[in-house]
């Protein structure tokens, strides 16, 4: 078995390298290609064009985009994203400080909508088996037409205005001072036993959370029905009923471990959507993470933060690629007896 992770592992890692240099490659001369300025937020309005070129010439900009990217790649081989044109600080820091509120928040939402998916599968399933499969069919229709976004606008409206029960921006509350360790915030809260502001924390990203799930959800319980028909033609399942098992017991013990298996592969691949409908859900609730931080990069034209974020944002979804490969390895009999 940890010969099958590691031979995984390695074998992402071959693939990750290639990946990152030609993503780095493409995001950074496409920005450079785009009609815009990064200097003239750094540059105030008395500045002359000496000024403007000694400025170019510090930040390396004058200098032909070969260079510039080579530059910039052996800085990054060595941890250096480079410099924030707007926050004039090192982009590394900046990107490591928001990356976990999202990732964070991405999680929460993936917990959300596999505890939304997983029974609402199982009874798509079993209304399926009963020929009533039209009114599951039509729900999971409806919450599949309705877009991450769209459902934060609506819990903003029923939970924060309507019925003000739940916070709808920020992370946590005004009073709550967060701990400088993980930057996961209800992992640091929790560890440093201050449970009052957990439970800030925990209020505060409900309800992005549950709007990202809500979106996701519908596609869990799709795959997962699917996954559950197939795996009732099985042998195995005839087997398990000429030896007298209840149905529950087949579907609870036996079937679903099977059928999730396309559901694994189905949140390596949509994960990366799911991160990236964050961002945007981000915007709407005031949450402090990568969504935030990337708008205000490019407001202000800040070339070096957006490459850091695109980097950092293609790391992630790599590492969650190799996660989900040794997932579905540990739960496929037939690749561990490979």
């Amino acid at each position: 078995m940890l010969q099958l992770v590691f031979v995984i592992v390695l074998r992402r890692l071959l693939v990750a390298i290639p990946t990152l240099l030609l993503l780095s490659l493409v995001v950074f001369v496409v920005l450079r290609l785009l009609p815009v300025d990064p200097l003239a937020m750094m540059l105030p309005p008395s500045a002359t064009p000496a000024d403007a070129a000694a400025l170019r010439a510090q930040l390396g900009f004058d200098r032909p985009l070969p260079v510039q990217f080579l530059i910039w790649l052996r800085d990054a081989a060595h941890g250096s994203l480079g410099n924030s044109i707007n926050f004039r600080q090192p982009v590394g820091p900046l990107v490591a400080a928001a990356v976990p509120a999202t990732l964070e928040l991405a999680l929460v939402s993936l917990l959300f909508a596999l505890l939304i998916g997983i029974p609402g599968g199982v009874v798509a399933y079993v209304l399926h088996q009963r020929q009533r499969e039209t009114a599951a069919d039509l729900v999971v229709t409806l919450l599949q037409s309705i877009p991450s976004f769209l459902w934060a606008l609506l819990l903003i409206l029923l939970f924060g205005v309507l019925w003000p029960v739940l916070p709808f921006s920020g992370r946590v509350g005004q009073e709550v001072t967060l701990p400088n360790l993980s930057g996961f915030a209800l992992v640091d809260l929790l560890v440093t036993g201050r449970f009052d502001a957990w439970l800030s924390a925990l209020s505060h990203i409900l309800l992005p959370a549950l709007a990202l799930a809500l979106g996701f959800a519908p596609l869990v319980i799709r795959v997962l029905r699917s996954g559950l028909i197939d795996a009732a033609h099985e042998p195995y399942v005839e087997v398990a009923r000429l030896r007298g098992l209840s149905e529950g017991g087949i579907l609870w013990r036996h079937m679903l471990k099977n059928a999730a298996l396309p559901t694994v592969t189905l949140i390596g691949v949509q994960f990366g959507f799911l991160f990236g409908g964050a961002l945007l859900v981000e915007m709407i609730f005031g949450f402090p993470g990568v969504g935030n931080l990337m708008v205000q990069a490019v407001k202000g034209n800040d070339l070096p933060l957006i490459q850091g974020i695109a980097l950092v944002f293609c790391v992630l979804m790599l590492a969650i690629t190799v996660v989900i490969d040794v997932l579905y390895a540990l739960l496929n009999p037939r690749l561990r007896a490979a």
